[in-house]
């Protein structure tokens, strides 16, 4: 079946945003809006509210819509037509359709329909576009659905929080230095990560346990964590910490936010001092992402709505479990195996990455 579109000349549009073309305010029941952009032309349905009156039309004809994708291109209302004509050549794209606009934590993304020569590749391109040009976008195959239950699954340190704890730690302990240098190589993948994590605790034996309520007083949340909480959990999500940090910090944060669960290594403590010992099994890649499959179990949700985010090489065996892996201002090795990521904005960014 046929539908009626309208063609424009995209020269005079590629200084526009988005939302200076295409309303951001559309019927719902008109999606999915045909919609086709070449580095010469932009094709709309006719059906779809255009935001400048001005816009002139080249011409009116009729196409046949392209059978639908699984893969959509995520991006927000400020980008200029211009760089999405770079998007789609750089990362060899099809735009079919607008599959919907939503309107998230005070902002707007446009949801593309999009077929892809090769995702993986398309997706390295994207995340080197997105950094180097300071803008979030995303592509996602069969992304998890903000209106139906899910569990999200994310890292504490430097992802839910805006520090090392650790590091903090060690600093009030006077052995920052040498700590931060093994907490970069771990999340780096450049050490193992429960060999670390012995060393740095090691050097912490006989510090007073009253440091760890000093670091958790003055704990800093990432941006958009209780936005992005809070409305996951309006929807049913489950939304849990796995952490290769500790016990005493990821249970701050539990009830600070009311997790539902909350994983981490416990410190020893004797006589109100640190031991500079761990106890039992350490918190690492694997118990990371049997800590995901355990809660998708628990609350019987589809494997399609589990999501994993964090920034350290230990959090990619967990992001490989989850349908979506995202990276959060994460390490290059993290953004180079992740389905998606973050780089600029805070967490609840998520929320437009979810469909």
């Amino acid at each position: 079946m046929s539908t009626a579109v309208n063609n424009f000349p995209l020269t005079p549009l590629l200084e526009f945003t988005l939302a200076q073309v295409i309303a951001p305010q559309q019927p719902l029941d008109s999606f999915p809006l045909l919609c086709q952009l070449t580095p010469s032309q932009l094709t709309l349905s006719s059906q779809c509210l255009l935001a400048c009156s001005t816009l002139e039309k080249h011409s009116d004809e009729l196409v046949t819509p392209t059978r639908d994708s699984a893969i959509e291109l995520v991006v927000f209302s400020d980008i200029s037509i211009k760089q999405l004509i770079e998007i789609i050549s750089q990362c060899q794209l099809t735009i079919l359709a607008i599959n919907a606009i939503n309107h998230r934590n005070a902002q707007i993304s446009y949801r593309f329909n999009v077929q892809c020569q090769n995702l993986t590749t398309a997706r390295a391109q994207l995340a080197t576009l997105a950094l180097n040009n300071q803008f979030e976008a995303a592509l996602l195959k069969d992304a998890p659905e903000l209106s139906s239950p899910g569990v999200l699954v994310m890292d504490m340190d430097s992802t839910t929080i805006a520090i090392e704890c650790i590091d903090e730690i060690a600093a009030l302990a006077g052995v920052g230095q040498q700590v931060a240098e093994v907490t970069e190589l771990a999340m780096q993948g450049k050490l193992d990560f429960a060999q670390s994590l012995h060393q740095r605790v090691a050097t912490l034996a006989g510090a007073p346990e009253s440091i760890l309520a000093t670091v958790a007083e003055n704990i800093p949340l990432m941006p958009g964590l209780t936005e992005l909480v809070n409305t996951l959990k309006t929807h049913q999500w489950k939304v849990a910490i796995a952490s290769g940090g500790f016990t005493y910090f990821a249970d701050h944060l539990k009830s600070l936010l009311a997790l539902d669960a909350a994983y981490a290594n416990v410190l020893e403590i004797t006589n109100e001092k640190l031991t500079g010992k761990v106890l039992g099994q350490v918190v690492d890649a694997k118990i990371k992402a049997q800590c995901l499959t355990h809660l998708q179990q628990e609350y019987q949700l589809p494997s399609k709505q589990t999501v994993a985010m964090g920034d350290g090489a230990n959090d990619l065996t967990m992001m490989s479990a989850a349908h979506l892996g995202v990276a959060f201002h994460a390490k290059p090795i993290v953004l180079k195996q992740a389905d998606t990521s973050i780089n600029h904005q805070g967490l609840d960014c998520l929320l437009h990455w979810l469909a």
